[in-house]
């Protein structure tokens, strides 16, 4: 799969102040999510890719095009729906959308049809000649969402799409983002502060912290290697069960006297640990199972050192 995003040591300044530093890595999954906490860079990287903002060093591509030579290819090819508002006051939903067709090269004709197609994809049919003054949050959000989708774009850029929905708007939204992921002709770039958005939606992930790539992940080949982290509280001599385990190839820590930590191997599965506790008058009180998650990958990211 050919790259989305390709960074070659980039970094952007806004004055003295250095913003994004020495970018470097690529991305190629289906839905990107770029993550990171406030203030890591992920709107000023998004601006940058677009051209709005001019890079004081290093490289990037978007779609195979470079950002700094290309930048009006790059815009054919992406739709981008902002974090925050930006609408023509007056203007009724239809004609925002088609005019956004208009500015991304639609003749008149083609971006009015197209305008009306988006604004049904998303929900608001009945409600696009209402002016988007008068419009909720969640319609609003639905109407960005529409004119980054209405010239046909190859890619689309979301920046925090689901920012103050509240839950059925939010559910609505993201249904939408994985209906687009899965229909494979459009990529999608996700940016968001709100891990279960991306963990949801995104098979690939770009962390950031302070301006600076803390972490890239594809998330679905972390889904695949399916490392089983489990915590198991015992009844009986934990030394003769933590023997047999370990004989499995499991790695294990004992934490307190009755209780262990241990990752399974390729291979190993839960029954096999209940087998070697039954060999060894061991009673499993309790069993604990999970994935290394989304959010483990990113507190670790976010740790001391990283």
């Amino acid at each position: 799969m050919s790259a989305v995003i390709e960074l070659d040591g980039l970094s952007v300044s806004f004055g003295r102040h250095e913003i994004l530093k020495q970018l470097t890595g690529s991305v190629s999954g289906r839905a990107i999510g770029l993550l990171g906490p406030n203030g890591a860079g992920k709107t000023t990287l998004v601006h940058t890719l677009l051209g709005f903002h001019p890079a004081r060093e290093g490289k990037a591509r978007v779609m195979g095009h470079d950002i700094a030579s290309e930048s009006r290819a790059i815009r054919a090819v992406t739709g981008y729906m902002p974090e925050n508002d930006a609408f023509i006051t007056g203007l009724s939903a239809v004609r925002l959308v088609r005019l956004m067709g208009e500015l991304s090269g639609l003749p008149p004709r083609d971006a009015l049809e197209r305008a009306h197609e988006a604004l049904f994809y998303v929900g608001l049919g009945d409600a696009r000649y209402r002016k988007i003054d008068t419009y909720s949050l969640g319609m609003r959000q639905m109407t960005k969402l529409a004119q980054a989708l209405v010239h046909g774009p190859r890619l689309i850029l979301l920046d925090e799409p689901t920012n103050g929905l509240d839950p059925p708007h939010r559910l609505r939204m993201i249904e939408l983002i994985k209906e687009i992921r899965d229909k494979g002709d459009v990529r999608i770039v996700l940016s968001s502060h709100l891990l279960r958005d991306v963990e949801e939606c995104c098979d690939e992930v770009l962390i950031l912290k302070d301006g600076k790539i803390a972490r890239t992940c594809n998330l679905e080949e972390e889904r695949r290697a399916n490392r089983k982290f489990i915590e198991i509280e015992t009844h009986g001599d934990n030394s003769v069960f933590a023997e047999g385990i370990g004989a499995l190839g499991c790695e294990f820590a004992q934490v307190g006297a009755r209780k262990l930590k241990m990752v399974l191997p390729q291979g190993v599965e839960i029954r096999d640990l209940y087998k070697v506790a039954a060999e060894r008058s061991v009673r499993i009180r309790r069993l604990d199972y999970k994935k290394d998650s989304l959010q483990d990958i990113f507190l670790k990211a976010m740790g001391p050192g990283a």
